[in-house]
């Protein structure tokens, strides 16, 4: 009879333990979701105000930086790759919500509350949809919006070098930029750069046309553009010479000199190679040299206005990433396609700080840390540029004027 009791007693336990249990998981659930958060549908911006703005375009434009059927044309297809399925406990975000939330956050750089106090949303929310969509926005757009180049693409960007900007046998401009980011922990100097911040790298070969035609991000920021270039897979393909360019050919009117390679052109932080071409280091240089240097960086100047494009266009760039760098390297990667995605599918002319510089670069004596370690054949190629750009079938009518 005892041993019954002691059994009775012993389930009736585990019987209460277990209706606490219980007891404890709903009133959990009873405050899963904030009372504010609740009202998402009714009182969210994107119920309200995202709503009103699809009336008005140009004010839709500048609130995402997309017109309306960009914005769709996107959401078509990054869509299917964002979308969340409903669950028992709670009504997911829809797709086109989670696209507005990051779109949001790319053009204005605001903070995660910030916007999750806009939207109804909570915070870490708001963090897992903008890592998650600027995945998503580069996966599904890399290869229609930045394929890699093949050898009959160089040779159109190669044409437009000359036609646009007075460069033959140019196929980009590279250059690199420094994203600035919160310091990750336990990152020691890694991230340290020059200019007394930390961050991350942006490696950019842009066309003639200011698209970019190839992104490297993450290198940390104590690296310098040449050391980042040396490590990056574009830099390795150019090296091996596995970029595919175009056969050696003469330039305009000047066939005397031979055929000459197709080249990209950087500043002096970059080391000079047979593909990759730098301004004559140096001051009170021969006047052969000067031309050189200014046609080069005419051309050049193609990357550097990307980027001012870039940072125009999305105010991320305008404070620093509180985020960590991976996520970083997802919403640059993200903003620079969809830069190329805006530049293809929208008249340039429409788009809010896509302003093309109209005035000639300036010669500047800047000396940068740079390899110079220049082969023979390298530094040849170079001479002939500037001989070609001094000649009369190479020379512009305003190079010494500006010079």
């Amino acid at each position: 009879m005892d041993r019954n009791k002691k059994r009775v007693l012993a389930i009736a336990l585990l019987l209460d333990e277990e209706q606490k249990d219980v007891a404890k998981k709903d009133r959990r659930r009873s405050t899963w979701v904030h009372d504010i958060l609740l009202k998402r549908k009714s009182l969210g911006e994107y119920h309200r105000l995202v709503q009103e703005l699809r009336l008005d375009d140009a004010r839709f434009q500048a609130y995402f930086r997309l017109n309306r059927g960009q914005f769709d044309h996107l959401l078509q297809m990054v869509g299917p790759n964002i979308a969340r399925e409903e669950t028992r406990y709670r009504e997911t975000i829809s797709a086109a919500e989670r696209l507005c939330i990051c779109l949001r956050y790319l053009s204005t750089g605001d903070s995660f509350r910030t916007i999750a106090s806009s939207y109804r949303v909570g915070i870490s929310t708001v963090a897992g949809i903008v890592h998650s969509v600027c995945k998503a926005i580069w996966n599904c757009l890399v290869a229609e919006y930045m394929p890699i180049p093949k050898k009959e693409d160089w040779k159109n960007m190669a044409r437009d070098y000359q036609q646009l900007w007075d460069f033959p046998n140019c196929v980009g401009a590279i250059d690199g930029k420094h994203i600035v980011i919160q310091a990750p922990p336990s990152s020691g100097s890694e991230f340290y750069n020059y200019k007394g911040s930390f961050s991350i790298v942006l490696l950019a070969v842009v066309d003639a046309r200011y698209r970019f035609t190839m992104v490297d991000v993450g290198a940390f920021g104590r690296s310098s553009d040449g050391g980042t270039l040396a490590a990056s897979e574009f830099g390795k393909a150019l090296r091996e010479g596995t970029l595919d360019l175009p056969e050696d050919a003469p330039l305009p009117g000047a066939d005397h000199l031979g055929p000459m390679p197709h080249v990209f052109v950087g500043d002096e932080a970059f080391p000079l190679r047979l593909n990759l071409m730098r301004p004559f280091p140096g001051q009170n240089l021969p006047r052969e040299h000067e031309v050189h240097n200014y046609r080069l960086s005419r051309a050049r100047r193609m990357v550097e206005c990307a980027f001012g494009i870039l940072a125009s266009q999305w105010r991320v760039y305008k404070s620093v990433l509180g985020v960590s760098p991976k996520v970083a390297d997802g919403v640059v990667k993200a903003t620079c396609i969809l830069h190329n995605f805006l530049r293809q599918s929208a008249d340039e002319a429409d788009q809010p700080g896509a302003t093309i510089p109209t005035t000639e670069p300036q010669l500047r004596n800047i000396r940068r840390v740079g390899s110079n370690n220049a082969t023979t054949e390298a530094q040849a190629v170079r001479e002939k540029f500037a001989s070609y750009f001094s000649s009369p079938a190479g020379q512009v009518a305003w190079q010494h004027n500006t010079i």
